[in-house]
């Protein structure tokens, strides 16, 4: 489960949404790759709320689930 800004898990809170500082310590880069990704279209899904960007939790997984899913490339030596 993803802990969130106040320790709450998500699954309590279905609709709750991340903050980039939030997703960017779950995935383990910094802020400014996330920024770089939406920019790119490569990262989660995310949405604006005014000018603060959010994440749904489900989105976040859903991409972290499709990047196990994705074989990496082959490399023959």
């Amino acid at each position: 489960m993803v802990r969130g800004r106040e320790g709450l898990e998500t699954s309590l809170m279905p609709h709750r949404l991340l903050w980039a500082e939030e997703v960017a310590m779950i995935l383990g880069v910094p802020v400014k790759t996330l920024y770089q990704w939406r920019y790119k279209g490569v990262g989660p899904a995310g949405m604006r709320v005014g000018r603060h960007l959010r994440y749904r939790a489900a989105d976040v997984e859903l991409w972290i689930d499709g990047r196990v899913a994705e074989p990496g490339p082959r490399r023959f030596a």
